[in-house]
């Protein structure tokens, strides 16, 4: 099959000998100063790389040139995206799944891993103790399993937790990451009002792809690598993506992830709201080890920067998959998304101490969502609990076009600000509320408009009087 960009056919957008062939362009090419500094140039218009560009950089060797990397990847986050990190959580609705998935610990001939499915009134239970914490945001996870885990009982599960409403609390976007499903039940999704659709493809080789999914319905390759546009065509505006690094090697990953990308954008007008770049952890009976492609943490950080400059409207999303070390050093080449306080186990949030026979993989950072929101805020970031984009009908191509002009920090920076202050008023602690007010005051002179700095500061004020939900 030959490559094929706006093909509707995985092993053509998604191809194999165009992927080895990048690899193989990329490493001869790795210590071509000069290509690569006209690489660099072409980055610097903001307008992204081919999977072929950003391959080389991704490859290159040089140190002063992996700086530029870094430091224009810094750049262009704060060009698109200010100094301002969204916030979520995942919840894990079921664990029952009839994959054979090899990583991943939910596979169905684990016989001793605790299998649950939450109740209705047990997600409800879940919502508050998230919406307790301060979490506007959650991910919802499934294992795959017609009969216990139907879309019915997904909707269903949708419509409870936009329902609950506890003290100041709500989940005001629900993202999901399901299966891979037909047009029919991404269309109800669409109508459930739901943000995100997320599926991580694990890996686009296809032949390790079917190795590493020997049974059940995730095995057949094409129909997973084509869930996106089934999506699409569902009226899924926001589709995120991602690969599970670590199943095989990262350069073959990194090149087909772009592809990906690239796709969806010369297909649909608009590439993936969110890139997230999981690493394989440690998980019950999952020994990562056995999965002979591990990266070193510089080269995952140098993979979000190449990602960054590749796409750079794109959303970026780290996990507590990686350890407050590794986050606190890849947040800045890009990262516009990450998970504070997760449980990753199916009805964690209830439990005082963290469950542990459920986890779908071992939590690396296990700090409080008010320790996190201290922690970006002393480093230098505004914490966001924003949702605006989504309920203001600004997804796909419109928050694409509005993110491309960089008008979205016109919206973005005072809905940061105002959502960071409901969450000091409602959910943080002392020390968390007095450095949060300081950055709000400095940070309302950051907004260009005088009158838009006015309407934030009443606003304040209301949301300090019990005023809840403002937003541009």
């Amino acid at each position: 099959m030959k490559y094929d960009v706006r093909s509707m056919k995985a092993e053509e957008f998604i191809n194999d000998e165009e992927i080895r062939e990048t690899v193989k362009y990329a490493e001869d090419h790795k210590d071509d100063t000069e290509l690569i500094d006209s690489i660099l140039e072409k980055a610097k218009e903001r307008k992204g790389l081919s999977h072929r560009e950003a391959s080389v950089l991704l490859a290159c060797t040089d140190k002063d040139k992996a700086d530029e990397i870094y430091d224009l990847a810094e750049q262009i986050k704060k060009d698109f995206y200010g100094n301002r990190i969204v916030l979520f959580a995942p919840l894990y609705l079921s664990n029952y799944c009839v994959n054979g998935c090899l990583y991943c610990p939910y596979h169905l001939k684990n016989k001793h891993i605790v299998r649950k499915k939450l109740t209705q009134e047990e997600v409800a239970k879940e919502v508050i103790a998230l919406q307790d914490m301060g979490h506007k945001r959650l991910a919802i996870e499934s294992g795959e399993d017609p009969v216990n885990n139907p879309i019915e009982y997904i909707l269903d599960c949708i419509n409870t937790i936009y329902s609950i409403k506890h003290k100041n609390g709500a989940i005001r976007r629900v993202n999901v990451n399901i299966a891979a499903t037909t047009v029919e039940n991404y269309r109800k999704l669409h109508d459930a009002g739901i943000g995100t659709y997320i599926l991580f493809q694990e890996t686009y080789n296809k032949k390790n792809y079917e190795i590493l999914h020997p049974t059940g319905p995730k095995h057949d390759y094409d129909y997973h690598t084509e869930a996106m546009d089934r999506a699409m065509e569902g009226g899924i505006d926001d589709v995120g993506v991602g690969v599970l690094f670590g199943l095989d090697n990262y350069a073959y990953e990194f090149a087909g992830l772009l592809m990906h990308a690239e796709h969806l954008e010369a297909v649909h007008g608009v590439g993936p709201h969110t890139i997230s770049v999981p690493r394989v952890k440690h998980a019950d009976d999952i020994d990562p080890s056995k999965f002979d492609n591990s990266l070193s943490d510089d080269m995952f950080c140098k993979i979000a920067a190449c990602i960054r400059i590749a796409v750079p409207y794109t959303g970026m999303i780290i996990s507590t998959r990686e350890t407050a070390a590794v986050r606190e050093k890849i947040i800045r080449l890009g990262v516009s998304q990450i998970s504070g306080a997760s449980r990753t186990s199916v009805g964690g949030y209830t439990e005082a101490e963290r469950p542990h026979d459920t986890e779908q993989f071992d939590v690396s950072d296990d700090r409080t969502l008010d320790e996190v929101v201290n922690w970006l805020m002393t480093a230098g970031y505004i914490p966001s609990f924003c949702t605006a984009c989504y309920r203001e009908g600004r997804t796909g191509d419109r928050f694409m076009s509005l993110c491309k002009s960089g008008q979205i920090q016109n919206c973005c920076h005072p809905n940061a600000l105002m959502t960071l202050k409901e969450f000091l008023t409602d959910y943080a602690s002392e020390g968390t509320k007095r450095l949060g007010d300081e950055v709000i005051e400095r940070e309302i002179h950051n907004i260009p408009k005088e009158s838009v700095q006015q309407i934030v500061r009443e606003r304040l004020v209301k949301i300090v009087n019990g005023e809840r939900d403002f937003r541009f």
